[in-house]
């Protein structure tokens, strides 16, 4: 096997499900795939809650002043979001959504970008995209990314049968932050500590509870502007780290 085996598995499995959902999906009621959209959110926020354990995570809170760990995810958050609304990575990925949408089409007048950005952070956000990654850069095997691919084929299928292309094309970011992470384990080891990664797990998990608010027509928040957060929180939490 060579490095960056386990993201081209999770990468195939993401357009391999997409596909299989998109193939079906053409045969599902409107009724029907508002209903798995609405459970979809739903599972998302499960999914967010799940992340956001971080926060009280004895790793995380040992490594930090005390309340840290929630300040920390707030400021991560704060600058990361003023940073993506000054490099306008929202209107760039909605941009680059819709010019996609023109040369390959969608079922469904503006849900492209909606499945895009969805599939996007929840296949990309998660201690298994990081430590599976680096695990692969390391030579120390794929098993976790393997898992990871397993559980994103059938997320994708779910998706692809309301979002379209939109969630097969979401394989293109998540190839492109795993790559980064294998060839940080590949060069560089491990050079996350544990608190650092529950750092950007917690604020991960900020992120994909607004997607879920999205997919429920709760609240719109412009997810894409936040991305800056998940490079500033692990940053953010070794600064804290040095007032202990």
């Amino acid at each position: 096997m060579f490095v960056g085996i386990g993201t081209v598995i999770n990468v195939a499995t993401i357009v391999f499900g997409s596909s299989l959902g998109m193939l079906g999906g053409a045969r599902f009621p409107e009724k029907l795939r508002i209903l798995i959209t609405d459970v979809l959110g739903c599972i998302t926020l499960i999914n967010a809650a799940d992340n956001l354990r971080s926060v009280w995570a004895h790793s995380f809170v040992s490594a930090v002043p005390k309340g840290w760990t929630t300040l920390g995810t707030l400021a991560a958050l704060i600058l990361g979001g003023v940073v993506g609304y000054l490099l306008k990575i929202e209107l760039r990925l909605e941009g680059f959504g819709s010019a996609i949408k023109k040369r390959f089409g969608s079922r469904d007048k503006g849900s492209f970008l909606e499945g895009f950005m969805a599939a996007s952070l929840l296949f990309a956000i998660g201690p298994l995209a990081i430590l599976g990654s680096i695990s692969d850069g390391m030579h120390t095997g794929i098993q976790q990314l393997v898992l990871k691919s397993t559980l994103d084929g059938f997320a994708a299928m779910a998706f692809a049968t309301t979002f379209g292309w939109g969630v097969a094309f979401s394989a293109i970011p998540v190839a492109i932050y795993q790559f980064t992470w294998t060839g940080i384990g590949y060069f560089l080891g491990n050079i996350l500590t544990a608190y650092q990664v529950q750092s950007l797990t917690a604020v991960g998990g900020v992120m994909l509870f607004g997607i879920g608010l999205r997919l429920l027509n709760i609240k719109f928040i412009s997810i894409g502007d936040l991305l800056p957060a998940l490079i500033f929180a692990p940053l953010v939490a070794l600064a804290a780290h040095q007032f202990i």
